[in-house]
């Protein structure tokens, strides 16, 4: 694989003069260029997209329970593509478990699963593409037929895959974690996965967080080119550390990235 460039980077990292863990964003000056319609353009994040519009068609917010079925389709097909029945209908229904269940987080944290919907499949197109089905209620409240999510990520400050700090292994704060970053086959390379990094990092400036990290598998050059367009760099492990990884897929060996966030940030 091609050499990329990294650097080292000690995770004790300076409090930057961020906002309070329950307030929102910074407002940042507005582009001369910018449209009024433009600068009244939110997420449901509470960002304001101060960038040109990258799919103005998908809404980002956070999943709800009618799209845990579609989350678990996403996430399955995307890190789990050639397990086959019924495999992979065991997968699913194991996700769809597991959100259904809620997210077990200790005190203190805070975790979230944002969704790229696209808003030109409509609940109504939904809903009478499910009535050729005998259960028509259920199909339509957890959308097993629909295709509305584009894409997906998690969110979380729990530290589960950060280095512990000092010799007693605490935990560490102020680093949001970005988990399951997954798009559909057929809805890739449009820049879907770009809006849900961006829309994540707007959402960890507002949980007043100083940093953000992920892992990245070594044989996605395509998901290591995004992350480093977004500012994120490789993190030299040191010789004979043993830091956490992600158990998503046997056998994976990952990038550690990180990405620091100040006020211009947020």
């Amino acid at each position: 694989m091609q050499a990329f460039s990294s650097f080292s980077l000690s995770l004790n990292i300076p409090k930057y003069n961020t906002p309070g863990l329950h307030s929102k964003p910074l407002p940042r000056k507005l582009p001369w260029h910018q449209s009024a319609a433009e600068r009244r353009r939110k997420s449901s994040t509470g960002a304001v997209q101060y960038l040109p519009a990258i799919c103005p068609d998908i809404l980002v917010r956070e999943a709800r329970p009618e799209d845990y079925w579609e989350v678990a389709e996403t996430h399955c097909s995307s890190f789990f593509p050639d397990r086959g029945f019924p495999m992979d209908l065991v997968l699913r229904a194991d996700r769809l478990v597991a959100m259904f269940a809620g997210f077990s987080i200790p005190a203190g944290c805070r975790k979230q699963c944002l969704v790229a919907i696209d808003e030109r499949l409509t609940d109504e197109n939904t809903f009478l593409n499910s009535t050729r089905h005998e259960n028509v209620e259920v199909e339509s409240k957890l959308h097993l037929n629909g295709e509305r999510i584009s894409g997906i990520l998690t969110i979380d400050t729990v530290a589960e895959f950060l280095p512990r700090r000092g010799h007693l292994g605490l935990r560490r704060t102020g680093i949001a974690y970005i988990s399951n970053v997954a798009v559909r086959q057929k809805r890739r390379r449009r820049g879907i996965a770009q809006r849900l990094v961006i829309e994540a990092e707007a959402l960890a400036c507002s949980w007043g967080c100083r940093s953000m990290a992920l892992h990245c598998d070594v044989n996605n050059p395509a998901a290591l080119a995004l992350y480093q367009r977004q500012g994120f760099r490789c993190i030299k492990v040191p010789t004979g550390a043993k830091w956490p990884q992600p158990k998503a897929v046997p056998g994976s060996t990952y990038h550690f990235m990180m990405k620091l966030l100040s006020t211009h940030h947020c």
